[in-house]
């Protein structure tokens, strides 16, 4: 006898990720989304899930003063399928979610790979500020509508890639972030030269990067010169701005 396939669980929100000391009201929310894969209605991926909870530690961390609780986003499943497009689905869901806990906060959507195409998919929802697109999946329109981008009007937007990716092509976020730029000015995008998909090579630089636009988004803290830079510039240069060697290290000194 087949055995009969054990339904999908909801989307839900992993543990709030906070800090020791933190302020007991949340002034505003991270939702990290993990990476997933085109077309697949497998169980998320643990590990997705697992690769996303250092970033959250740090930036739960670094926003420990300004109320700031981190959630991974655990998905109803792994794949994005189609005009389904789960993963923005869930992404949504979970912007709801956290408005019901938490009240109106801003929110902030990071994410990575599939997670950073639903990060920009779900970026119109009314408690979302700003989002941080990490290596992003996108199609390449051959035979999928473009990315809408319009609907990003009024939110900080910051796309980060790796040159080397052999994953998720860099040239097709850099067209998405140029289409965005003429929808929203408040578009940025840095290249992180010679990394790879993960992102893996220069971490410290990409999390110091996420780090300074999550607190700037969020809480209203000036953004570190390149950022700011990045804003500013008209394109291609705050498009495809290099990410510094040593990124993090220069904010501390």
């Amino acid at each position: 006898m087949a055995q009969r396939a054990l339904p999908l669980p909801a989307a839900r929100l992993g543990r709030a990720v906070r800090t020791a000391g933190a302020p007991s009201a949340v002034s505003g929310v991270v939702l990290l989304l993990p990476d997933g894969e085109a077309d697949s209605h497998r169980r998320p991926s643990p590990l997705s899930y697992a690769l996303q909870l250092p970033l959250a530690r740090t930036l739960a961390r670094a926003g420990r003063e300004d109320g700031l609780a981190a959630h991974v986003v655990r998905y109803r499943c792994r794949g994005w399928n189609a005009t389904d497009s789960q993963l923005a689905a869930d992404a949504r869901w979970a912007v709801d979610e956290v408005v019901r806990r938490y009240g109106d906060v801003p929110v902030c959507l990071a994410g990575h790979g599939m997670g950073g195409r639903a990060a920009l998919r779900a970026g119109g929802h009314a408690a979302v500020n700003s989002v941080l697109a990490m290596a992003p999946w996108l199609p390449d329109g051959s035979t999928d509508e473009p990315e809408p981008v319009k609907h990003l009007l009024g939110r900080q937007v910051l796309l980060v890639h790796g040159t080397n990716d052999a994953r998720t092509d860099p040239e097709l976020s850099f067209r998405l972030a140029e289409r965005a730029k003429k929808a929203n000015r408040d578009t940025c995008r840095f290249e992180v030269h010679s990394d790879g998909h993960s992102l893996r090579q220069h971490r410290a630089e990409v999390v110091a990067l996420a780090t300074d636009f999550v607190r700037g988004s969020l809480f209203g803290r000036a953004y570190a010169r390149p950022v700011a830079d990045a804003l500013a510039a008209p394109p291609p240069l705050g498009l495809r701005m290099p990410l510094a060697a040593g990124f993090g290290r220069s904010l501390r000194d």
